[in-house]
Formats: C-alpha cells, structure tokens, sequence
C-alpha cells in the first residue's frame, strides 16, 4: 500500500516463475494468493502496509514493501518483494527489494525523497525497474513490471505504485506496467491514491498533499500453473479459472485453493 500525505508508492509483490517443476500424482500441492497491503495516512500516522506472500508448493513470491508516509525521518522504507518508496522529509533510502533474496531477484528497490526536505515521494519498486526518486515538483515514477505469456496472451505483471506530488498542481507519478496505482495528484487534502490493480501484485500509489490524503491499497497477487493438458487431473479447490491454449491447460488462482497431481 502507498504512504499518505506526499507519500512514498507501494512496492510491488515478488514476481517469480519455475519451468519442468516437479508435480507428483496424488500428491496436493496448496496455492496461496496474498493480499495488498492497506493504505497509509498522515492523520494517523501510519506507513503503507506491505502485501502478504504468495506461496505455490517451495515457491514463495514475498509481498511487496509498504510505502512510507511523510517524515519518518529516520526510517528507510519499507523491504518486500520489491521495496516502497518514502515520502516527503523522509529518510533518503527507499525499501530493499528482493527480500527475502533468490536468484533470480523477485523485485526492485524503492525510490527516496531526492534533495531537500520539501522533496515528494519516491515510487514504489517493480519486477523489472527500481522505483524513481522523488524530486520537488513531484513524486517519483513507480518501478516497471514484468511481462509473462503463460496465460496464452502476453500480460505485464508487479509494477510499482508512484508517489505522491505536492500541493502546487502537479499530478500525482505514474504506476510502473504491471498494475501500478498512479500516486496522488497536487491541492487534494483528502481523497485516497488509486490502488494497485488486482491479481497483478501491483503497488499502491502514494498519497497527495493534505493531512487528509490517503494512499492506494496494494493489488492482491495471483498464482499461475501451466502443464501439459494430458497430465492434467482436473482435480483443484479454490475455483482456479481454467483454460486451454494449444495442447496445454492454464489454471489461475485469484484465490488460495489446492491442485493435486
């Protein structure tokens, strides 16, 4: 989720992929899909909330980090699968990305509140792009995603939200493709910052200028399996949409459930 009042975007969820994994028959294998992280806001004094893993069998994708509202001074931004950015007067380090680490990385740092103290927020991390710094006209672009065709069609995947802008006109920064929310726009006292989109992992957007202000909610994540349509068992909990594309079978989980080999 972004951080409010000039805030820090939302780092996107960990993007991770595995080819010829392994899958016994019989075997039940649990799919869970984490949540976006909550909104941040200055009224209450609280950061952007880091997104919640989602997990396939040994794979783990870590939620992304929170976005910090403005002046946490001393605290640098929050860690995940790509890291948040910080807002306004705020520490000069966005959060660390691929944590926990893997090879290959699942995501990218956020951006910093860049120069003097009226700097704006710093986007969010992505899949495949750290998140831009902040300056002081406006906040900074979020991280960009990741594309990925397993579902037939290519789709872009883990953008990092974008920060906040001030109070003097300026539009909020751009999300990074890959469902990014687009930070909060300048002279918005109250109002919340689009929200990352759903089922893509995206970061929220940081909120505007105003004690009001609030940031986007981080979108929830997806788990996606793809096989060989003549080893497919049709057996899954959850509700899994499932598609065909030439001879192999396409499950997506928009929701925790099982398959079994």
């Amino acid at each position: 989720g972004g951080g409010g009042d000039n805030g820090g975007g939302g780092g996107a969820g960990g993007y991770r992929t595995a080819t010829g994994f392994g899958v016994s028959a019989g075997t039940q294998y649990t799919i869970t899909v984490g949540g976006g992280g909550s909104s941040g806001r200055q009224s209450s004094g609280t950061d952007g909330g880091s997104g919640s893993n989602s997990v396939f069998a040994t794979i783990t994708s870590a939620g992304g980090g929170g976005g910090r509202t403005q002046n946490q001074a001393s605290n640098p931004g929050l860690s995940g699968g790509s890291g948040g950015g910080v807002g306004q007067g705020s520490s000069r380090t966005g959060g660390a990305g691929n944590t926990p680490s893997v090879s290959p990385s699942q995501g990218n740092p956020g951006g910093h509140s860049n120069g003097p103290g009226n700097s704006r927020g710093g986007g969010g991390g992505g899949a495949s792009t750290s998140g831009q710094d902040g300056t002081s006209g406006g906040g900074g672009t979020g991280g960009a995603g990741t594309a990925n065709n397993i579902t037939g069609s290519s789709v872009t995947y883990a953008g990092g939200g974008g920060g906040g802008a001030d109070q003097n006109g300026n539009s909020g920064a751009p999300g990074g493709n890959g469902g990014g929310g687009n930070g909060g726009g300048g002279n918005t006292e109250t109002g919340t910052a689009p929200a990352g989109s759903s089922n893509t992992g995206g970061g929220g957007g940081g909120g505007a200028q105003g004690n009001g202000a609030i940031g986007g909610g981080g979108g929830s994540g997806v788990v996606i399996l793809r096989m060989a349509t003549a080893s497919y068992s049709g057996t899954t909990t959850g509700s899994p949409s499932v598609t065909t594309s030439g001879t192999d079978t396409i499950l997506r989980y928009t929701g925790s459930g099982t398959y079994t080999g």
